[in-house]
Parts: structure tokens; C-alpha cells; sequence
């Protein structure tokens, strides 16, 4: 018995095959093109484990993924790997349109001409889980009720478009094809191994360098956060116990401003690395917004609660302790990742606000 996962060097996959091999025997394939935020550091616990296959390699390279399935014949295919930033994709959307989108098509068709070459059982038992977002489902308003898995697509950036144009390919080779597809659409993860272009790691990063944490707009821009490894146990439920064809809504019950994130943030390395020169929050600044931000997003998890069992493990005071905790035990993997393309990065977006 073997998984193949997609993005595994990444944020969220990382975490998932790390989380994965620390419960399970079953070995995983890890396909990664090795992008700006795919690390291979993230997995350096793995090195010479024999139950962890990496292969660098494109998700649109349809010979190649034919090849890993057919060689390695999983019982099941995890898509993580996607572009995923949204200020990236507003300076370059083409690439979230290849990798997310054509991306995703690749699969589910290398998946499908897989499929047809199993036994009644084990394509009975075969599943293609799609790890999306709730940013497809658009902006709230202060007072909307959460987003439910039958709110419709609102999407506002090419990231979120791409992604939502993603869940629609997967749908539709579930009723089209029969594809034993899952789909789970989750909030804002944070933890370890968060490349630093999100806001929680940027603002832990910056702060540790006296560096201006910079904050879109007003600051009062709402999202619900997730802990990562409360978000992989939710894959694992859904991969183990949910409904083909179906989709899952990911959360962890806990809305919050920007704002108080960084000021959370702030307060937390007040305590566990004073700056000489005072307070964290001295170094908050307000910049430009970013066009097309959404106000609010929220998610309801009722659903994964009730039909597979699962709730989150970490509130946000617990989980994001131990995430400021991480990155502040692991300042060599920090500085590796902060390479010349990431502070041209930086300076592209913030530099001019």
C-alpha cells in the first residue's frame, strides 16, 4: 500500500508527509517541482527513510505522472501542489493558470487512464483527494453566516479563480468519469515550515530582524485560522472515512483580524525574545491595500464534524504559540529560505507601499 502526493516539499504537504510517516508505515511518493516555496529542508528528518520516495518533477508532465502511477500503484493520489499566494498571482497570473489549473487536469485524467488498469477492488478502494481553499467561495460581510460547502463561487483573484476552476475540473470528473474524487476546501493554515511570504511567518520573521511588519489597508480584513497539523489530521479523516464525491470543509472555529494576528504575534515575542529597543507592535506599518482584498472569510465545519468525527486539536492561542516557538528554534532554516529571489519579492510588493 502506497500514496502518491503532490506537493509535498511545500507548506502544507511537507507537514502532511511528515504527519503521515509519524503515524503509518505505508510509504508515500512525493512529486514536487522543487518551485521558490517547495524545500526539501521541510523533510530532512526523512532522509534515508525508506517508506518516503522523493521525485522532483511537474505535475503538468503527464508522462511522468503515468509512470509514478503505474510503477508505484497508489491506493490513493493527495493533491497538494498548487501556486497559492494571492499577491503573486495579480503580478503573474499565467503560472497559478498552468500549475492549478492544467495541473490539476493532468492528473485527473493520468488518474482516470490509472484507474482502468485495476482490479474491481483496488479501483473500488482508490481515492484522488483535492486539497483546495475556501478563498474560491469570495468575500462576507461582517455579519454573513460562515461559508457552508453549498456556497456558491464568488472567486476575486486569479488565485482563488484558478483554484475554484481546479474544484470545478475534479467535480466534474467524478460525474462525468466516475472518478473517486474528495475534495476539501480549508482556511488559513499556519505553522511550521510556512515560507515567509504569508502573513504570520513574515511578520514573526520581520519582527525578529526590526523590520517594519507591514499591514494591508485597515488591518480589520478577517480570516479564520487553522493549525496545519489540525488541517493534515482533516485530510487524513476525509482520505479514510469520507464520501466519494464530496466535499469537506477544513477550519479551525477561530475568525480574526489581520491586526490582531500581528498584534498576537507581537506580544508573543515580547515574552519569548525581547527586543532591547521596546515592543514588537512599535514596528507595525500600514501600506497600500492590495486590489481586489477580500474583507472577510469564514468557515463552517459542521459538516466534517458531524458525518467523519473530526475537530481541530489546537485552539489559536495553543497553535500559534508553538508556530512562533518553531520559527524561533529554527532560525538556520528561516535563513535558508530567505534567498535573493525572497528579498526581491519583498521588495516588489511592499517596497512601494
Amino acid at each position: 500500500m502506497t500514496v502518491l502526493v503532490t506537493g509535498g516539499a511545500g507548506f502544507i504537504g511537507s507537514n502532511f508527509v511528515l504527519d503521515w510517516l509519524a503515524r503509518h508505515d505505508e510509504p508515500v511518493v512525493n512529486l514536487d517541482a522543487l518551485t521558490y516555496a517547495g524545500n526539501l529542508g521541510n523533510l530532512g528528518s526523512l532522509r534515508g527513510d525508506a517508506r518516503h520516495v522523493f521525485v522532483k518533477g511537474d505535475i503538468c508532465d503527464r508522462a511522468l505522472v503515468d509512470g509514478l502511477l503505474a510503477q508505484h500503484r497508489p491506493r490513493a493520489l493527495l493533491h497538494f501542489a498548487a501556486e497559492s499566494h494571492v499577491d503573486r498571482s495579480i503580478h503573474g497570473p499565467g503560472e497559478f493558470m498552468r500549475t492549478n489549473v492544467t495541473g490539476t487536469y493532468t492528473l485527473l485524467e493520468a488518474a482516470r487512464a490509472h484507474l482502468a488498469t485495476l482490479g474491481d477492488a483496488e479501483r473500488a478502494a482508490f481515492r484522488f483527494v483535492h486539497v483546495s481553499t475556501d478563498e474560491v467561495y469570495g468575500s462576507l460581510t461582517a455579519d454573513a453566516p460562515a461559508f457552508t460547502e453549498t456556497h456558491a463561487y464568488e472567486p476575486n483573484s486569479p488565485y482563488s479563480a484558478s483554484k475554484a476552476a481546479s474544484d470545478h475540473l475534479v467535480r466534474a470528473w467524478h460525474h462525468t468519469y466516475g472518478l473517486p474524487v474528495l475534495t476539501t476546501n480549508c482556511s488559513n493554515n499556519y505553522g511550521p515550515y510556512h515560507f515567509p511570504e504569508k502573513l504570520i511567518p513574515l511578520m514573526i520573521v520581520n519582527a525578529l530582524a526590526g523590520k517594519a511588519l507591514p499591514v494591508y489597508g485597515d488591518g480589520l480584513n478577517v480570516r479564520d485560522w487553522l493549525y496545519v497539523r489540525d488541517h493534515c489530521s482533516g485530510i487524513r479523516a476525509v482520505l479514510d472515512q469520507g464520501r466519494v464525491g464530496e466535499t469537506y470543509n477544513i477550519g479551525g472555529w477561530n475568525e480574526k483580524t489581520n491586526l490582531e494576528i500581528v498584534r498576537t504575534v507581537c506580544a508573543l515575542l515580547d515574552e519569548m525574545r525581547p527586543d532591547p529597543a521596546g515592543p514588537h507592535a512599535r514596528l507595525i506599518t500600514f501600506v497600500k491595500d492590495r486590489p481586489g482584498h477580500d474583507r472577510r472569510y469564514a468557515i463552517d465545519v459542521r459538516k466534517i464534524e458531524r458525518e467523519l468525527g473530526w475537530r481541530p486539536a489546537e485552539t489559536f492561542d495553543s497553535g500559534i504559540r508553538k508556530t512562533v516557538q518553531w520559527y524561533l528554534e529554527h532560525a538556520e532554516w528561516v535563513a535558508r529560505v530567505q534567498s535573493g529571489a525572497y528579498r526581491d519579492w519583498v521588495a516588489q510588493h511592499y517596497g512601494a507601499r
